[in-house]
């Protein structure tokens, strides 16, 4: 099930490292970076979840810090990367539109949900198209992390298998 490519060249690794550099990657996150660490990796639940949470935090503070000066940097130096980009930041703000006044409590939720398309890194994207600071948005995309992570440990677990008889 996780014998792909990537896992196994971050085999080589630490366990720690790899689920850490795992955790990084906006596909994966720590959407596969915790089942891999418990699973793969003979991490503990609770060792794949911080390593997890750190590896999943970096890049978002990274995008937080960088994507206002690398899009300013776009729009005076390509015309054709900032029709992209404009197209782009327009179609997501479409889908924001409304949302502002939820501000950090949608942007847990939000990085909170492990699906496909949520996380930290669309997290940090929205945070900067909805004008907020770094003070404003890390905070609750950090708890969305810690949200993920908690509920993604509980499944990679079995926790919520074993509930099955409240159902």
């Amino acid at each position: 099930m996780f014998e792909g490519p990537l896992v196994q060249s971050l085999q080589q690794l630490p366990p720690e490292l790899a689920t850490l550099i795992l955790a990084m990657l906006p596909v994966t996150e720590l959407r596969a970076s915790i089942p891999i660490g418990i699973k793969v990796f003979d991490l503990s639940p609770f060792s794949a979840f911080v390593f997890s949470v750190i590896g999943t935090s970096i890049p978002a503070v990274i995008v937080l810090w960088l994507i206002e000066p690398i899009s300013t940097w776009i729009q005076r130096h390509s015309q054709r990367l900032n029709k992209i980009l404009q197209w782009f930041y327009k179609r997501v703000s479409k889908q924001l539109k409304g949302k502002e006044t939820l501000g950090g409590v949608a942007l847990a939720l939000f990085v909170g949900v492990p699906l496909p398309g949520t996380g930290a890194w669309t997290g940090a994207l929205a945070a900067f198209l909805l004008g907020l600071s770094f003070k404003q948005s890390f905070p609750p995309i950090f708890l969305g992390i810690i949200i993920s992570g908690l509920i993604m440990t509980l499944v990679s677990t079995g926790i919520f298998a074993s509930l099955d008889f409240l159902l």
